[in-house]
Formats: structure tokens, sequence, C-alpha cells
């Protein structure tokens, strides 16, 4: 009996994926940002039918967000206009009282791991394969 694919496919790969599909269904569900939820679960299937474009798309996923998240401090201290950010975090009904700065870190640190798993080799490994679902072929 084949194999299914995502028993082979990384582990590191596939819990990046499902914190995608969370963020992006979690995203439609409250209604913010629905293309942008929308695309990034078109790029979880493209990553799950192991299409050289997911991971084109991971990959530039990831260094548009690290580049956001990095510019995130230096925006909010352009001027007064700009809001303050954040300066609690509400976790599990727990409210966490940080500077922005340490928000920012640890979203840094997130965007940096994610980073690291869209660029390993055992990642770019899953995206090759002899088959194509090409129809036209």
């Amino acid at each position: 009996m084949a194999e299914l694919p995502l028993k082979q496919m990384p582990k590191r790969l596939l819990a990046l994926i499902l914190l995608y599909a969370a963020a992006a269904v979690s995203g439609l569900w409250v209604q913010q940002g629905v293309s942008f939820c929308i695309l990034t679960l078109l790029m979880v299937l493209a990553v799950l039918a192991r299409q050289r474009a997911g991971l084109w798309f991971l990959r530039g996923y990831t260094l548009v967000q690290l580049a956001l998240v990095s510019l995130m401090p230096f925006i909010l201290d352009q001027g007064s206009n700009v809001s303050t950010g954040p300066n609690s975090l509400n976790v599990g009904g727990m409210e966490l009282k940080l500077s922005d700065y340490a928000i920012f870190a640890i979203l840094i640190a997130l965007s940096m791991v994610q980073v690291w798993l869209a660029f390993t080799p055992k990642v770019a490994q899953w995206f090759k394969r002899s088959q194509s679902f090409n129809l036209m072929q």
C-alpha cells in the first residue's frame, strides 16, 4: 500500500502549515483580512500538493512577514498620529503587561523561526517530486 504524502512531510513544515492554516481560518472567522486569509489557505493547499510554487510562496511569505515585523517598531516611532502599539498580551484569560519592544522581540523571534523552517533543506526536498498534476500534459 502506498504511503500518504503527509507521512513523509517534515514535521517542522507540517507544524508551520498548521500554524498558517489556523491563523487563516481564525482571520476568516472574525472577517479581518479575508483576501489575505484566502491567499494563505491557497498557499497551504499548494504546499500540501507539493507544488514548487507553494515553496516559493512559502518562502516569500515568511520573508515579507519578517520584514514587516522588523519594521514595526520603526513605523510606530514615526509620529504622534500613529498608534502606540500593543502594551498587553492576553493569553488564556491572563493579561500580561509587556513593553512594546518586548512584544516586538517575541514577534521577530517567531518570524525568524518561520524563515528558518521555510529555508531548511529538508523542507525544500519535500517539493521535489516526479509526477505532475498538470492536466494538459
